[in-house]
């Protein structure tokens, strides 16, 4: 067989992995949507532990038949906080909650996500907001959609005009990375002209593809925060590097997202 046979061969492959992976991130969410609605109360870490475990219990029950079935002898990442690179091969990297303690405390801001790397690349990603019903999806090479309408990320061509985002450190983060958010910040409130901050990740980055918001940055970081969001404003036009501008991977230790107006501004602020 030819390598452009090959080529076409794996991208309809992939395009219809795109479309199985989109019917079992729905499911997943529609599962966590009948879930949703009073705020969980908690009074100890354990509690609150336990509380997020069954939300995601309650999507990986649909979620990891669903793409096992898909791809048998892809690896599954079993914890969304890790980070780093993957070990060779194809590998499932999920969010079953992605905001779950937003959903625990009746927020609006969580998602279900799911994204296939290959060789530490990702290939395709399904990012699904259950209360609104938007899906975004990214096919590598093949653009990003919001429910089959093409993305793009905006024109902006001045920071100061720009609105920015960020995620804050984890909890128990280490104390240099949590002093680096801080700061990082403050000197995006003097450059930027809003600066947002909130969980989780992968909604700020899918605001970037769409051309809402110009920037998002963060510091650490894991694998299921970032690689969604990477692919979809990618595909979306943008620009995606380490926060001093270098290219990004899983074991950068910081990671930037942009329009490509602002892409260099908001390096040079958050190199300050």
């Amino acid at each position: 067989m030819s390598e452009s046979l090959q080529t076409t061969d794996v991208a309809a492959s992939d395009a219809y992995l795109l479309e199985q992976t989109v019917i079992a991130v729905r499911g997943a969410g529609a599962a966590l949507r009948e879930r949703f609605g009073d705020v969980v109360r908690y009074e100890s870490r354990e509690e609150l532990m336990r509380a997020l475990a069954v939300n995601d219990d309650t999507a990986l029950e649909i979620l990891r038949p669903r793409l096992t079935g898909l791809r048998p002898d892809a690896g599954w990442v079993e914890d969304e906080l890790d980070g780093g690179a993957l070990p060779s091969g194809e590998w499932w990297v999920v969010d079953p909650a992605e905001g779950n303690v937003n959903h625990l405390h009746a927020l609006p801001d969580w998602a279900v996500t799911a994204t296939l790397v290959r060789e530490n690349q990702p290939v395709l990603t399904v990012v699904h907001l259950p209360l609104t019903g938007e899906t975004y999806t990214a096919l590598t090479g093949a653009g990003a959609y919001l429910d089959g309408r093409p993305l793009h990320v905006s024109a902006t061509a001045d920071l100061g005009l720009g609105i920015v985002a960020t995620s804050q450190a984890r909890p128990d983060e280490d104390e240099k990375v949590v002093r680096r958010v801080g700061s990082s910040i403050t000197e995006m409130l003097f450059d930027a002209l809003v600066v947002r901050t909130a969980v989780p990740a992968t909604l700020h980055l899918a605001n970037v593809a769409a051309g809402r918001i110009d920037a998002f940055w963060q510091f650490a970081g894991a694998r299921a925060d970032l690689l969604p969001g990477a692919l979809l404003v990618t595909e979306a036009g943008g620009q995606v590097s380490d926060a001093e501008g270098r290219p990004w991977t899983p074991q950068s230790e910081s990671f930037l997202a942009a329009a490509p107006g602002v892409h260099a501004q908001a390096a040079a602020t958050l190199s300050r």
